[in-house]
């Protein structure tokens, strides 16, 4: 993964979802549903949604509302391979979790080392 790369990553215990500088993580058992819209949006039992635009996106163009029969664009296997995920994971996970939302520590002290920097450029072309 790439420091700035947003991303879907899917494991045994749920989905990870890095959107810019946040990261956050979803339990399988607190997923609702997996929908196409323009990217992948996860629907969680807290009632939250989380738009992943890491992830594969739609092959729909156009405004519309999103409905139930969104799903991935044929030819998606990303999108295709998380539903799944999560399909086989519901069944064996019975246990609720929440989803946990935190900096990406790592990105976000570049962004800062990179604001300073730049602070101190044009500090030091207006100094001289």
């Amino acid at each position: 993964m790439g420091l700035f790369a947003s991303s879907i990553v899917s494991s045994a215990d749920g989905l990870r979802v890095q959107n810019f500088l946040r990261v956050t993580r979803i339990p399988f058992s607190a997923v609702a549903d997996i929908r196409m819209r323009y990217q992948v949006v996860v629907e969680t039992t807290e009632g939250r949604t989380i738009t992943c635009y890491g992830g594969p996106v739609s092959a729909r163009s156009g405004s519309r509302r999103a409905g139930a029969g969104d799903r991935p664009a044929a030819g998606s296997a990303d999108a295709e391979r998380l539903i799944e995920d999560w399909r086989a994971a519901r069944a064996s996970t019975a246990v609720p979790a929440s989803v946990r939302r935190m900096w990406d520590l790592p990105a976000l002290v570049s962004v800062i080392a990179l604001l300073v920097w730049a602070g101190v450029a044009v500090a030091v072309v207006q100094a001289g």
